[in-house]
């Protein structure tokens, strides 16, 4: 399911949710005028499991390189060690989530992050929403850490970070109301869910996907259990906010949309 809004409408500017998106936008510019993709930056400013347990130790993986020979183009293949991080390699578990595999990797996570970071931010705050969201994506990078200590594949991505505002706006507005898109072969009805619906069933869908790629033969190429561990984060880091009585009073319920679906017009 795609989300197309939600029918909160924040009481103040979400600074902090742009400031984010903003951040991965020029990560994003970056990484497409490198010339290979962003795969060089990838390997330096990503989270590489082995690279991160394995302090000081060379990873090296296989690598293939085309020679022109008698015979033709002929493919060598060898091995190749990759970059050393230009920082800590521990602080690569938070420069990651600033980067992306690709155009729909990128646009993906930032419509999902604009869609329900603004509500998150506005019940707790510019301050404790950015705690939240680097907290999740730290706890995001960590949870995938531990699924595969020697793992040589840069992780990249904001989409744990992003799990955590989720898994806080489950908290915060269960009862809230979700426009979506659900794309079915040729038809692309639109649906509006409950939230408590809408990300309950997207975290039974990362959770049991980080499952099965568990007994897969071949990795997938997606962190599962990133997205996992971020969404749970988020949920006890709302919780804890909420004990601790740093979330603002929910948005009052006049709504400025139809009766039929009670959505907001969206402003900025």
């Amino acid at each position: 399911m795609i989300p197309i809004r939600d029918n909160i409408q924040p009481r103040r500017w979400p600074w902090v949710n742009y400031l984010m998106i903003a951040l991965c936008t020029i990560a994003f510019a970056a990484q497409m005028m490198s010339g290979d993709g962003g795969a060089a930056l990838a390997e330096r400013w990503g989270m590489i499991p082995a690279r991160v347990t394995n302090p000081g130790k060379a990873v090296v993986v296989p690598a293939e390189r085309v020679v022109s020979t008698i015979f033709g183009p002929q493919v060598i293949k060898g091995m190749r060690q990759l970059p050393a991080a230009p920082v800590s390699d521990w602080l690569t578990l938070l420069t990651c989530i600033f980067l992306h595999g690709g155009l729909m990797h990128f646009l993906g996570n930032m419509w999902f992050l604009h869609i329900f970071g603004d509500n998150v931010e506005d019940r707790l705050g510019h301050g404790i929403y950015l705690l939240l969201y680097l907290g999740c994506g730290l706890i995001a990078s960590l949870t995938h850490l531990a699924s595969d200590l020697q793992s040589p594949i840069p992780t990249i991505g904001a989409s744990g970070a992003i799990a955590g505002v989720m898994g806080a706006y489950l908290l915060l507005y269960p009862k809230a109301k979700v426009m979506s898109v659900l794309p079915l072969l040729i038809i692309f009805p639109v649906i509006i869910l409950p939230a408590w619906i809408f990300l309950g069933l997207w975290f039974a869908f990362q959770f049991y996907n980080g499952w099965a790629s568990m007994n897969a033969s071949e990795q997938t190429g997606v962190a599962w259990f990133a997205h996992v561990g971020g969404f749970v984060a988020g949920m006890a880091l709302a919780v804890g906010m909420k004990f601790a009585h740093h979330v603002s009073p929910p948005v009052d319920g006049v709504l400025a949309g139809t009766e039929k679906d009670g959505f907001y017009p969206r402003g900025g």
